[in-house]
């Protein structure tokens, strides 16, 4: 019998022992906008996403929020992996983006396999250090990026094939580092250069060449 061990391609490189052991834990159902964790709380368990996708969010003294990184299938949670292992208590917020297939691992399971299982070990360093990239992105767009480019790189990153951001103003705040009102007034300047256009619960890129300029120099 095929179990979600056996689909879960990104446990490929672990041994059979360490998959058998796995496979004897359940799949959980999360539904979207649930609140996995907050500031303060213990790891209860290393999760394993199968499907769907998590914001971890840094959230501030002045109510903003910041998106610190995302978690997708064969992807772990920095901040997880810390408190499972060094018993550090969470500082962000994690929020279900979508309905969310996930296998939850105790942590004494979780310790175990990492001492027995070189596979597993690297599984867990590898995605860990990913993530630790991923925010270290985020600090140097929030330190030394303009917020136009920013706001430029995310336009791009989250349009659909029609160009269309479903996104609100704050929701783009939130992603990019910034407030609100900023993001207004710099998408505002955009569509009054034909750069994109503000409509109804949306945002629709009209020129996606000059977007990508700016994104480009955001990188350069």
């Amino acid at each position: 019998m095929v179990g979600w061990t056996d689909q879960a391609g990104f446990l490929s490189g672990i041994d059979a022992e360490a998959r058998l052991e796995l496979q004897a834990l359940k799949p959980v159902h999360v539904p979207v906008r649930t609140t996995l964790f907050r500031p303060g709380d213990a790891a209860q368990a290393f999760v394993l996403l199968l499907s769907g996708k998590i914001g971890v969010y840094l959230n501030g003294r002045s109510g903003r929020e910041l998106l610190l990184y995302s978690v997708t299938p064969g992807e772990t949670c920095v901040q997880t992996t810390l408190g499972v292992l060094g018993g550090a208590l969470y500082s962000g917020e994690a929020v279900a983006e979508s309905d969310l297939v996930a296998v939850m691992v105790p942590p004494a399971m979780v310790e175990r396999l990492i001492a027995q299982s070189a596979g597993f070990r690297h599984f867990v360093f590898k995605a860990f250090a990913d993530r630790l990239s991923d925010l270290m992105f985020v600090l140097e767009q929030v330190a030394f990026v303009k917020v136009e480019q920013r706001l430029a790189h995310a336009l791009l990153e989250r349009g659909d094939g029609e160009g269309k951001v479903a996104l609100t103003h704050q929701e783009l705040a939130v992603v990019i580092g910034t407030a609100r009102e900023v993001v207004s007034r710099r998408l505002e300047a955009l569509a009054s250069k034909g750069v994109v256009a503000n409509e109804r619960g949306e945002i629709r890129i009209v020129d996606r060449s000059e977007l990508a300029r700016m994104a480009k120099a955001a990188e350069s």
